[in-house]
């Protein structure tokens, strides 16, 4: 007798996506028998990896958290601790803490048409047992990015460095950077949630950017929401400022896209006003249009407050070497340094690494259509769960559990087993999911990205409205979307 655990669905990763899919096949399919693989010891994924100072979210929390589940919070940006705790609340309000398995790296998929299922071999990291699982539905909730490691450049004279360098994904608990020299490198999110949060208790922090990022100041507390809870019911004025937020969203990434120069003159006026006259502007006036890369969030401008005080500074150039001091500069300055943060990026894995085989066959995301943004072409009963990157990822991961729900709703009253996307009429093109953007780790991982279709459903759309209509209101049954059942598959095995 096969000692081999079965399951109706099986999810990888425990983090925000995973959790949230995991609760919304449980709170529609009691019945089902569902479990996570988790790689690390604990929940939360990102919000359990990232321990930098300052770590936040850089969305607003009306949004990124889930619809089931409202956040309650004024906080408009919540640090990590707080999103992971929410992560785990929420899975033990739903019984889907007990349904972990954690420690366990997936390496490998291999679906059978002969039996109609997943068979998932992962390996138990502490003891390097090789474990197996199978399932009648699998479900990647990995994220997109590497955790073993960040993008890492090469910088000349490294190893001459006396300080310490230190990347921002792997953060030493006993970092102590009081009254020392830092230089930040880099000029994202993670950047400039480091400066202002390290500033005042080093001795002065140094961001060093390649090239500007538009900066945008968000409101620190939802003083609207406040006010409204004065005189309207709690979950009215979760609605109302949900969708509050959710349009504002897209209004500012439309317009943007519409009025890129229009936009850019407001996006930096913003930020003359709020750094004063003692800082040089082109520090923050990018080459490129608003939303070719993502826009930076810090609350109530933390960061200009940082600048105007002296307490940080911004230098644009080029790292010529490093130094046993510092960084030397192309411009030939020298960055004094006692400690180096590289914040310059991250490396993008899709599936968390794992291998992917059909029936004995190797498939890659790359090669594959994206269909619906959620299921992947050719490939059976395998769904991965890819957020937004114009807008908080929990809106389309919410969803796109939202969606499985239906299509396992359905396969359950047809009596289907398998459900296969087929791009039969030739949509494919040769452009990846997210070619729109020009940040440096979406062009670094062209060749890894899912491809994309030259129509609906295998366009992707990043449009919460539209891919609510597409995944929450359509039929799932498009013609597209190939059912098998059991004696179907028995038939072609």
């Amino acid at each position: 007798m096969s000692t081999t655990p079965h399951l109706d669905v099986l999810i990888i990763g425990a983090g925000l996506s995973g959790i949230g899919t995991a609760c919304q096949l449980a709170r529609q399919f009691p019945d089902k028998e569902v479990a996570i693989l988790e790689r690390r010891d604990r929940l939360g994924g990102t919000w359990d990896l990232f321990q930098y100072p300052g770590i936040r979210s850089d969305s607003d929390m009306l949004t990124f958290g889930y619809k089931f589940r409202p956040w309650n919070d004024r906080k408009v940006l919540a640090d990590g601790g707080s999103i992971r705790q929410y992560i785990a609340d929420t899975a033990a309000e739903h019984g889907i803490d007990e349904k972990i398995h954690f420690g366990m790296q997936v390496v490998r998929a291999d679906w059978s048409t002969a039996q109609s299922q997943w068979t998932v071999t992962a390996v138990h990291e502490a003891s390097g047992e090789t474990r197996s699982y199978t399932c009648g539905y699998l479900v990647s909730c990995t994220g997109y990015y590497d955790f073993d490691r960040g993008h890492e450049p090469t910088f000349p004279g490294a190893g001459e460095f006396e300080g310490l360098v230190v990347h921002p994904q792997r953060w030493p608990e006993d970092l102590d950077y009081s009254g020392k020299k830092v230089v930040v490198i880099g000029s994202g999110a993670t950047a400039v949630t480091l400066v202002p949060s390290m500033a005042g208790t080093a001795e002065h922090v140094t961001m060093l950017q390649r090239s500007p990022s538009y900066v945008l100041s968000v409101p620190a507390v939802d003083s609207i929401s406040g006010v409204l809870n004065r005189f309207l019911p709690d979950s009215w004025v979760y609605a109302i400022s949900r969708q509050r937020n959710i349009l504002v969203h897209r209004g500012l990434y439309l317009a943007c896209r519409r009025w890129p120069r229009t936009m850019r003159r407001f996006l930096l006026s913003q930020v003359r006003r709020k750094v004063g006259p003692n800082v040089d502007m082109s520090h923050f006036s990018p080459t490129y249009m608003p939303w070719d890369e993502r826009l930076c969030a810090v609350p109530n401008g933390d960061l200009f407050d940082a600048l105007a005080s002296g307490a940080a500074s911004v230098v644009t150039d080029h790292v010529d070497r490093f130094t046993p001091r510092g960084i030397l500069l192309e411009s030939g300055q020298e960055l004094e340094a006692d400690v180096i943060i590289t914040a310059t990026g991250l490396k993008v894995q899709m599936l968390g690494g794992l291998k992917l085989f059909v029936d004995g066959e190797a498939k890659e995301l790359h090669d594959q259509l994206t269909y619906k943004g959620v299921l992947v072409e050719g490939v059976p009963n395998l769904a991965w769960i890819f957020g937004y990157t114009n807008a908080p990822w929990t809106l389309k991961s919410d969803i796109a559990g939202e969606y499985l729900c239906r299509l396992m709703q359905q396969m359950d009253d047809a009596g289907h087993t398998v459900a296969t996307p087929r791009d039969e009429e030739g949509s494919r093109l040769d452009i990846g999911m997210l070619d729109q953007l020009q940040s440096g780790y979406v062009q670094r991982a062209k060749d890894t990205l899912p491809r994309q279709g030259s129509k609906e459903p295998w366009k992707v759309l990043m449009h919460y409205g539209r891919d609510c209509r597409m995944l929450v209101e359509e039929p799932i049954d498009d013609g597209l979307l190939h059912f098998e059942s059991p004696a179907t598959t028995l038939t072609t095995a």
